[in-house]
């Protein structure tokens, strides 16, 4: 698996996206300072973590990746198909602005967003230079977040969907999700005939594979180039922090994404 660790942070990264030219991890809950239950690595500010853990570990986290934690471009996730495009970095003294995806084509800015089992998707356009960061949680995924995303790309930077590249990260997998009636509906609404391939049902009980969906999305908007991480994070809470593995009681995982 694509794995790196520098001064014991461990991240993971996508081998699709791995060039010289961008930034890309997605860091585990390894190798930070916060206790039990946010250990240790935790980015989450609003969890009962103390702000100086939190604003310690993101400093950890930019130590390796060799950027200033000034050039941090972040939202307040709030499960919307809403997409900001920024072309500076957000002041930190600055309120977050609310969005679910990210984009920018300035080597300046970092783009960060936390997880703890919603779907993390890097979005990377070589030829036009343009990156991009999406939260995709049930929510975020039946609202089709991900194409919001890539259509965005397309109008404001010029990017052609074929050669943008893709990457599905670590996040709840389909043995671990299973939904209820309210859920349901809203995926087959979503997915109409397509709802069949993203809807596991087993002993009686239903399960939403969001790393399908998530790929059929980005697909269906044109992009060829996938890579599906495939690693559940509640079937790993020793490297990824898991909101329905640890009952809610738990951090956010960061993920960053930047042009060199």
């Amino acid at each position: 698996m694509p794995f790196r660790e520098v001064d014991r942070l461990r991240y993971y990264y996508f081998e699709v996206l791995d060039s010289e030219n961008l930034i890309q991890a997605i860091f585990t809950r390894r190798g930070g300072v916060s206790p039990s239950p946010w250990n240790t690595l935790n980015l989450g500010g609003s969890l009962g973590d103390s702000r100086e853990n939190v604003i310690e570990n993101r400093e950890r986290i930019f130590r390796v990746i060799n950027r200033p934690v000034s050039s941090l471009f972040d939202v307040w996730q709030v499960h919307s198909r809403d997409v900001i495009c920024t072309h500076e970095p957000r002041q930190l003294d600055a309120p977050h602005k609310k969005a679910d995806a990210i984009i920018t084509d300035r080597s300046e800015v970092t783009l960060l967003m936390r997880f703890a089992d919603c779907v993390p998707i890097f979005l990377y356009d070589p030829k036009c230079r343009v990156v991009g960061i999406v939260h995709a949680g049930w929510q975020g995924t039946v609202r089709k977040i991900a194409s919001v995303a890539v259509e965005t790309m397309c109008r404001k930077y010029g990017s052609d969907p074929e050669n943008i590249l893709a990457g599905v990260g670590p996040s709840i997998g389909p043995d671990h999700y299973e939904i209820g009636t309210d859920v349901i509906n809203a995926v087959q609404r979503s997915f109409c005939s397509d709802a069949s391939a993203v809807l596991i049902h087993r002993d009686s009980r239903v399960y939403f594979d969001l790393w399908q969906a998530n790929r059929m999305i980005l697909e269906e908007s044109g992009v060829k180039h996938i890579e599906v991480a495939g690693i559940c994070t509640a079937c790993h809470t020793d490297d990824w922090y898991s909101h329905r593995g640890e009952n809610g009681k738990t951090g956010r995982f960061g993920a960053v994404i930047a042009l060199l």
